[in-house]
């Protein structure tokens, strides 16, 4: 099985950490950073194959992975060398397996990738996507009037939840053989064209742990919290 990981991001979100170095190199806990978690994740099930997408600081990333023999993986990379968004990368790599797992670089939970990867493939899906429920609160009065602006409905500070898209997927060959190379193109694109094309896209929804550290208190939680996220992820103390 073959995994690649978009870490070419500038981690603009996480300053003043990623000043120096790239968000994957991030450390937590003082021990892994936040890239060396998702490999070793990836290893204990059962991907032998790992593509680092990088750009910004790659020199810093492939300096510090090698060829992944320390984490017992063949590591290879694709570089770009513009801003190429979500997807846009995978059309620079040429030797892609009729089925792949693709993961943003910045992201900690414990979905089982292989048990994703499978029933990716079994469906025959052209693409699968990890879903988490998200509950987004709203600090006011909600109004709700009709075209004449008569009052309809009121609530007070509700909550909504929605199935969001978890960062990881799973993608078969054709799709990005369709997709000009080296074009910029986003996971955004990828589901409207999917929709528009009518593709087969499946939604798997996910209940388990999943933070996705963009911000600088997503961090701050992760590192405080290294322990008790290490068990709770499967990594080595």
């Amino acid at each position: 099985m073959r995994a690649i990981i978009m870490a070419g991001g500038k981690g603009t979100r996480l300053k003043p950490y990623t000043t120096l170095i790239p968000k994957p190199l991030v450390p937590l806990g003082g021990k892994y950073s936040i890239l060396e978690i998702i490999i070793m994740q990836l290893a204990q099930n059962g991907f032998s194959h790992v593509t680092l997408a990088v750009n910004h600081l790659s020199h810093l990333i492939m300096s510090y992975f090698g060829d992944g023999s320390r984490l017992g993986v063949k590591i290879d990379y694709s570089l770009e060398e513009g801003e190429l968004s979500t997807i846009g990368p995978l059309t620079l790599i040429d030797d892609l397996p009729e089925n792949f797992l693709v993961m943003n670089g910045d992201i900690l939970c414990d979905l089982n990738y292989k048990n994703f990867f499978e029933t990716h493939v079994a469906k025959k899906s052209l693409v699968s996507v990890s879903a988490y429920k998200r509950e987004a609160k709203i600090d006011f009065g909600v109004l709700k009037y009709d075209s004449n602006g008569h009052l309809t409905a009121f609530e007070e500070k509700p909550s909504y939840n929605f199935d969001v898209s978890m960062g990881v997927y799973c993608i078969n060959r054709s799709v990005i053989e369709g997709l000009p190379r080296g074009a910029k193109y986003g996971f955004d694109n990828l589901m409207l064209d999917g929709l528009a094309q009518k593709k087969k896209i499946s939604i798997e929804p996910f209940s388990g742990y999943w933070l996705d550290i963009g911000r600088p208190d997503d961090y701050q939680y992760a590192d405080d919290h290294y322990e008790e996220l290490s068990q709770k992820l499967g990594i080595p103390q």
